[in-house]
């Protein structure tokens, strides 16, 4: 009777651990392979993610709008008049008007102060003349590029110039940061980078 018990009892606790024991087993090498595959699906989703930020940067536009470049027309068109208005100014005060000549140092203006003040402010005269029709030189260009519909593209990327910058400087050809220290912006050192690669 007792081998007899202790033979059902063993026949029914043996199976009874062997079971558990197994499906533990299994239930492990599943989880690792759940975590194998959650990893490796969280890697590509990781590489993934750069594909995305670059997709943009590809779309970005290559030139103005024919609204943005009215609107920049209009704004060199008032500065060209305000220049010209200024050399004008400046033309009058270096010629005399009933002559038509440069002033010299023995007219009567002349007379007023001494020579080498008169000399310094015809100096500086000639200078702010000389400037305004190089700016009145430049604004006609960028006029021509608006007309080509190719103003605001930076001459050394290609990329668009900030609307700011065009604002402050209708005459920029690149961004402040290649004019301030000879080298690209970060997002035309990519577009350089991207064209070398191709």
């Amino acid at each position: 009777m007792a081998t007899k018990g202790s033979r059902t009892g063993g026949k029914k606790t043996t199976p009874s651990k062997k079971r558990p024991a197994s499906r533990v087993k299994k239930t492990a090498k599943s989880t690792a392979v759940q975590a194998r595959s959650s990893a490796a699906g969280g890697a590509k989703s990781k590489k993934t993610a750069p594909v995305k930020k670059t997709g943009p940067e590809r779309r970005e536009p290559t030139v103005y709008s024919e609204t943005d470049l009215k609107t920049f027309r209009e704004e060199i068109l008032a500065k060209r008049k305000e220049t010209l208005d200024e050399l004008d100014t400046l033309k009058e005060s270096m010629m005399d008007v009933t002559t038509g000549e440069y002033v010299s140092e023995s007219s009567n203006y002349s007379l007023h102060m001494e020579q080498g003040t008169d000399a310094m402010e015809r100096e500086k005269t000639f200078l702010f003349a000389s400037r305004s029709s190089k700016y009145v030189n430049q604004l006609d260009d960028a006029l021509a590029r608006i007309d080509a519909k190719t103003y605001g593209v930076c001459r050394i990327c290609g990329l668009l110039v900030p609307k700011a910058r065009l604002e402050a400087v209708p005459t920029a050809q690149t961004c402040a940061e290649y004019k301030n220290t000879g080298n690209p912006c970060e997002r035309g050192r990519l577009a350089l980078a991207k064209k070398k690669g191709v």
